[in-house]
């Protein structure tokens, strides 16, 4: 178990792709929110991979389905995502994953693994309200957090360890 998992136990980070999208589902429904059948299917993309997913990579699995797919059409799916807080985008590598917790407004650093490209979003508040705090000591009024950490996760770590 991380130790953000143990810092944070009600958080399920098991990839369930099915729950995942009936909570997007049931979060737009009980906002008001309008997920269109290209927005849910762009989601449900998304939510499939175990990866984060460039937009381009997205457009080609979508042209399968919708030949009238272009890069505005996913563009605008995906910011109707990110808006509302349904998936991060990992600006470092231009790729989006889903939200753990697509219910609650928060702020949270990952770990990019530079040989798998695996990304894990850390759930410890207290990263992103140091940062904060560290804002408002300088008179820095900040809108946004982004923190991306690179390496090597720890799967790939062992499986380069020779035996």
């Amino acid at each position: 178990m991380s130790q953000a998992a143990r810092q944070h136990p009600h958080h399920d980070h098991r990839h369930d792709a099915a729950a995942f999208v009936g909570e997007v589902a049931s979060a737009c429904e009980s906002r008001g929110l309008r997920l269109t059948p290209l927005r849910l299917r762009v989601l449900e993309l998304i939510a499939a991979e175990e990866k984060p997913v460039k937009a381009y990579d997205l457009l080609d699995r979508l042209k399968d389905e919708h030949s009238g797919a272009a890069p505005p059409t996913i563009y605008r799916a995906l910011d109707f995502l990110l808006e509302n807080r349904f998936i991060h985008k990992l600006e470092s590598i231009n790729a989006f994953v889903g939200c753990h917790h697509p219910n609650e407004a928060h702020q949270v650093p990952f770990l990019i693994c530079d040989v798998c490209s695996g990304a894990e979003e850390i759930c410890d508040e207290r990263v992103s309200q140091l940062l904060s705090e560290q804002a408002r000591e300088r008179g820095f009024g900040a809108r946004a957090q982004t923190l991306e950490v690179h390496g090597v996760c720890a799967d790939c770590r062992a499986a380069a360890k020779p035996d």
